[in-house]
């Protein structure tokens, strides 16, 4: 990674370390819209046989593991303080 976009990032990078979910809402919204998956992934399949295989580009993103991160604090803080167990993403 350039130097340019290191710098560009590092700053997102920490507010999203430092943000603090405490927040039945907000850890709600940050389990509904980060997804438990990469959505990109896919398999290209014409007449029962596979074309080819799109990868995951999540791992492209600079900021994919801190956004794994996000969500995973925000899916302990439900478990642990609310006590809600239902996770969807629809």
């Amino acid at each position: 990674m350039s130097p340019f976009v290191s710098f560009l990032i590092q700053p997102i990078d920490r507010w999203l370390a430092s943000l603090d979910v405490e927040n039945p809402d907000l850890a709600r919204s940050i389990v509904r819209w980060i997804p438990d998956q990469c959505p990109f992934e896919r398999d290209v399949v014409l007449f029962g046989r596979s074309l080819f295989h799109i990868p995951p580009l999540c791992k492209l993103n600079p900021l994919y593991d801190r956004f794994v991160e996000l969500r995973f604090r925000a899916l302990c803080y439900l478990v642990d303080s609310v006590g809600d167990c239902e996770f969807t993403n629809g």
